[in-house]
């Protein structure tokens, strides 16, 4: 069916097993693509809603979503019965597991919940489903955990919707599915969501990726065609802090926006 723009109630179903936050670009007519929003480990979308709001892509609807499980009070510093009521502290992980080689948090848990979650009732049944739009309409913009998610999802899309979990080499594909575009800041690409087909393509969608270390960039150039890499003037994982590290970001974004698909 021709696409069309997407209202309050066809995202209705998605709650409250999902939580997330419209931002329409002005007017909400206008709407030619979406794009998705995903926080890092520990943190929720509100912070993001803003960032969104800030960016102002013109005819873009903007969607942060929550994590789908909150994190443990435990890790948060707090025991059980003193944990602040209605904290705001997610991750998008099947699971939490300590790195024995790190001791620290696995930064791939296992992704399964949020790819259902997002690909499969957000853009799928939503956006694809029930108003007509494509993944080719798609951005995503992750940061760490969500980043991460971000480039699992669109790896594990090349080798279309019915193959995604086959592991069979002779196995048959259906046409490989895209987004328009994945920002990821910091967040590396997990294994766990590379198909294991060991003749498998390389993901079409194009990539940008930010404060990425050497490896996990070298990673996501042998899975992905086309990555752009940038690295800032210091050192450390955020949020862009000033014009000069918003800017390779909004100009993806620009390149993506004027590019058809």
């Amino acid at each position: 069916m021709p696409p069309r723009v997407p209202t309050e109630a066809d995202f209705a179903p998605l709650r409250p097993s999902l939580t997330f936050t419209l931002t329409w670009p002005k007017p909400a007519e206008l709407t030619t693509s979406v794009l998705i929003i995903l926080h890092g480990l520990g943190d929720s979308e509100a912070p993001l809603t803003q960032f969104a709001a800030a960016m102002n892509l013109p005819g873009v609807l903007c969607i942060t979503v929550r994590g789908v499980s909150p994190l443990p009070s435990a890790l948060l510093g707090f025991d059980a019965e003193d944990a602040p009521p209605g904290a705001a502290h997610f991750h998008w992980g099947d699971d939490l597991k300590i790195d024995p080689s790190s001791e620290e948090l696995d930064p791939d848990p296992g992704f399964n919940a949020a790819r259902t979650a997002i690909l499969d009732r957000l853009v799928r049944d939503t956006l694809v489903g029930r108003c007509g739009w494509s993944t080719k309409d798609v951005m995503l913009f992750g940061f760490g955990q969500g980043g991460s998610l971000a480039l699992g999802l669109a790896s594990s899309m090349r080798l279309g919707k019915k193959v995604e979990e086959v592991t069979s080499d002779d196995a048959t594909a259906t046409e490989a599915e895209t987004f328009k575009g994945v920002v990821s800041i910091g967040g590396p690409l997990p294994r766990s969501m590379v198909p294991s087909l060991s003749a498998r393509r390389k993901a079409e969608t194009k990539v940008l990726a930010v404060q990425m270390e050497d490896d996990d960039a070298e990673f996501v150039k042998e899975e992905f065609e086309d990555v752009r890499v940038v690295k800032w003037k210091r050192k450390d994982v955020a949020m862009p802090q000033n014009r000069d590290e918003m800017l390779p970001i909004m100009q993806f974004f620009a390149s993506r926006l004027n590019s058809g698909w």
